[in-house]
């Protein structure tokens, strides 16, 4: 049985104009909706699938009766929310060794004022 978010890859056996059947390796099926195909409208699902086509989809239901939905679009989701999250680390990672340069050059500029003070 699959299992929510996971992505596997699986053979279209149907297209209707709601969206696109598909057949996964183990012999179970389920559908990926036309508003799941792309990120933009899809008119036609003919333009972007066809028939005994292999594709990666991400299961994104299973419902209690088997039935599976599953989503093309998802897997390019993921994608692009990694690469955010790791721009958003790489700009932490340059803000806080900013953030240390400074520190320690105030704290050196401090203990410099001290010390003037103290040979006074």
């Amino acid at each position: 049985m699959v299992e929510v978010d996971s992505i596997v890859e699986g053979k279209v056996v149907g297209i209707t104009k709601f969206g696109a059947f598909i057949e996964l390796d183990d012999g179970s099926k389920g559908l990926v909706h036309i508003s799941e195909i792309a990120n933009h409208f899809v008119k036609d699902i003919n333009d972007y699938l066809k028939v005994n086509d292999r594709v990666k989809v991400k299961v994104i239901r299973v419902a209690p009766d088997g039935k599976i939905d599953f989503s093309i679009k998802r897997i390019d989701e993921d994608k692009e929310y990694e690469a955010k999250l790791e721009k958003s680390r790489a700009n932490f990672e340059q803000k806080m060794s900013r953030f240390l340069k400074q520190s320690q050059e105030k704290l050196s500029d401090l203990k410099r004022c001290q010390e003037a003070k103290r040979k006074r």
